[in-house]
């Protein structure tokens, strides 16, 4: 898995169920890569706080080669994104995809202000905007779950937490983990939240 944005992105790390470290990815590869040295033996996994997706980091060699890796992975991700744009493409972001439509949907789309890219364009946007709370809700189940599923799955409560969860019942998820290790039930709570405040 490839890691990038070292800057802006942020995740958090543990050592079996105990959190050693969050905060932005230079930061937790540092404090990840301490503990490591200093003995730690539990499998470590690193989490991408928006996501719960699983970050890979390279932890060989000495911490200055680990942030030189991070660097070049996000250089390289940078360059490769460049270097797919086509001639006259701007700068700020376009890209060519292909798009399965039927004949009447191209008429129409055709037909309007600006042809069918501007018009592609402003349904995505509305409809973004249309399901704005519907999708924060939904990532951020899915980002709980993933991570329950990585790290509880064998923790007491677990299914019935997850149903919880896509009810959104804040009340019975936060009962249901309340016995489980603090650091994971704080962070499985923290990813949770967007989708256990919306019940009603």
């Amino acid at each position: 898995m490839s890691v990038v944005d070292t800057k802006e992105k942020t995740c958090t790390s543990f050592a079996g169920l105990k959190m050693i470290a969050s905060g932005d990815l230079k930061h937790v590869a540092q404090a990840t890569k301490k503990a490591i040295d200093g003995g730690e033996r539990e499998f470590v996994l690193i989490f991408d706080d928006s996501t719960a997706q699983p970050i890979e980091i390279d932890f060989r060699g000495t911490p200055k080669d680990v942030l030189a890796r991070l660097n070049e992975a996000a250089t390289g991700e940078v360059k490769s994104h460049e270097q797919s744009r086509g001639p006259g493409r701007p700068k700020l972001g376009v890209v060519a995809r292909e798009v399965t439509l039927l004949p009447r949907h191209w008429d129409w789309l055709n037909s309007q202000p600006g042809g069918a890219s501007v018009a592609l364009r402003k349904l995505v946007d509305e409809a973004r905007h249309a399901n704005a709370d519907k999708d924060t809700i939904r990532q951020s189940q899915e980002a709980a779950y993933r991570f329950m599923s990585a790290m509880a799955g064998n923790l007491p409560g677990f299914e019935e937490s997850t149903r919880a969860l896509f009810a959104s019942d804040e009340t019975k998820f936060n009962e249901l983990t309340k016995d489980w290790p603090v650091d994971v039930r704080r962070y499985a709570q923290k990813l949770a939240g967007a989708a256990l405040r919306q019940r009603g």
